[in-house]
C-alpha cells in the first residue's frame, strides 16, 4: 500500500500507483481525475470556481475550472501521460443551499459541473463516470492501480465509480 496523496481545496497533484490520491470536502466544489489507464498515470484538481475570467483575484490557477484542468493535463503529459488516451471521473458540484433558486451567483455547484464538462467536451476527454449534483458533500479517493474513483458522503452507502 503506497502513500495518500491529498488534494486541499483549489489545489491539485498527480499520483502513481501504488499511491492514491484524494479530496475532502467536495460541497458545490468538483474534483475532476484525469486518468492514463495505460500508464496508469493520474491527477487530480478540486475547483471552487468556474471560470477565472469572472474573478479579479485569480492567480490561484487550480481554483478555477478553466486553469485548473488545464494545468493538470500540462502536468500529466510532462510526467508522461498519452494525451490520447486520457479519460474522466468527476464528482461534487453539490447545490449545498436549501432552496432552489435560479440566480447564478447560488448555483455555483450546478454552474462548476457544467463548466466542467464543456472544458472536458472541449478537450475530448471522455468522463467515464460521475457523482454530481444532489445536496451533499462527497470526500473522493482515486485509485490509479484500478481505475476507480471511490465517492464518500456522510449518511450515504460509499460508491465505486
Amino acid at each position: 500500500m503506497g502513500e495518500v496523496i491529498k488534494v486541499g481545496m483549489a489545489d491539485l497533484n498527480i499520483c502513481l500507483p501504488p499511491d492514491t490520491i484524494t479530496t475532502l470536502g467536495l460541497g458545490s466544489c468538483v474534483g475532476i481525475v484525469l486518468y492514463d489507464p495505460g500508464k496508469k498515470i493520474s491527477g487530480m484538481v478540486h475547483v471552487m470556481l468556474p471560470d477565472s475570467t469572472k474573478i479579479k483575484n485569480n492567480e490561484n490557477i487550480a481554483k478555477f475550472a478553466d486553469t485548473g484542468i488545464a494545468e493538470l493535463l500540462k502536468r500529466m503529459i510532462a510526467a508522461g501521460a498519452t494525451r490520447s488516451t486520457l479519460v474522466s471521473k468527476i464528482a461534487g458540484g453539490a447545490q449545498m443551499f436549501a432552496f432552489k433558486t435560479n440566480n447564478d451567483m447560488l448555483r455555483v455547484g450546478e454552474r462548476n459541473v457544467e463548466a466542467v464538462k464543456q472544458i472536458l467536451s472541449e478537450l475530448k476527454i471522455p468522463i467515464l463516470a460521475e457523482d454530481t449534483g444532489e445536496n451533499y458533500g462527497r470526500t473522493i479517493v482515486f485509485n490509479p492501480e484500478t481505475g476507480e474513483l471511490l465517492v464518500k458522503s456522510v449518511g450515504k452507502i460509499n460508491k465505486m465509480i
